[in-house]
């Protein structure tokens, strides 16, 4: 079954979308999961209920509030059009910001597992040679805590990909603009198109079980995600 421009397009929306927001998640949930792992704050508890709440929160819910918060009447959207930056919902910056919220847990937890994995030997050890706090965390830290920036970057972006509630509600389904790849299925279904949605949802299929098969293959999942059970 051939693909329409509308198809590509939003393949290649999707594509930007989840690359934007994967490379945000590790840049902001480096430090989320650097505090959690060692930290010692009775907010410990509060603040990774906080980050983890898009597990359980059904995506029209956390869409909804952030809908009202990014909005004409909400404090982010009076903020942005006081600096001349327009509305975020229906654009795609909107659908950044929401996707950051909404994939911010799969990426924080592999990247805090893998620090408490670490332990506070190494930098023990980094400290007694002179070396400082924040150069022990990139020259020891960082290096010791690959493998679980590799699982939060291959989660972060496969969970973006595949995100629909969340971005239905901040995004519409505005092609070109903000008609991502799971929207364009429910597009498809929605005509009695199936032939069109099979292609398209078969190609998630696919591409979800070969990230999946990769992560389990080199142990991402048991060890990262798996250790906070």
């Amino acid at each position: 079954m051939y693909l329409s421009a509308e198809d590509w397009s939003a393949i290649r929306l999707t594509l930007e979308l989840a690359c934007i927001v994967t490379l945000l998640l590790l840049l902001v949930g480096t430090p989320v999961a650097w505090w959690l792992a060692t930290t010692r704050s009775r907010l410990r508890n509060v603040v990774g209920a906080v980050v983890a709440l898009p597990i359980v929160l059904p995506p029209t819910v956390l869409g909804f509030y952030l809908l009202i918060v990014m909005g004409p009447e909400g404090p982010v959207g009076m903020l942005t059009r006081s600096l001349g930056l327009g509305g975020l919902p229906f654009t795609f910056a909107g659908l950044v910001v929401a996707s950051v919220f909404y994939s911010l847990p799969f990426v924080v937890q592999p990247i805090q597992n893998a620090f408490m994995a670490m332990g506070p030997r190494p930098l023990e050890v980094a400290a007694t040679l002179r070396a400082s706090p924040w150069g022990s965390f990139v020259h020891v830290a960082l290096p010791l805590a690959r493998p679980g920036f590799i699982t939060a970057a291959v989660l972060g972006f496969a969970h973006t990909v595949g995100e629909f509630g969340v971005v239905l509600m901040i995004g519409g389904n505005i092609p070109g603009k903000t008609q991502v790849l799971s929207v364009q299925i429910y597009n498809h279904v929605e005509a009695i198109e199936y032939g069109q949605a099979h292609s398209l949802a078969a190609g998630l299929v696919v591409f979800s079980f070969v990230v999946l098969l990769v992560l389990y293959s080199v142990g991402g999942v048991r060890n990262t995600l798996g250790a906070g059970r």
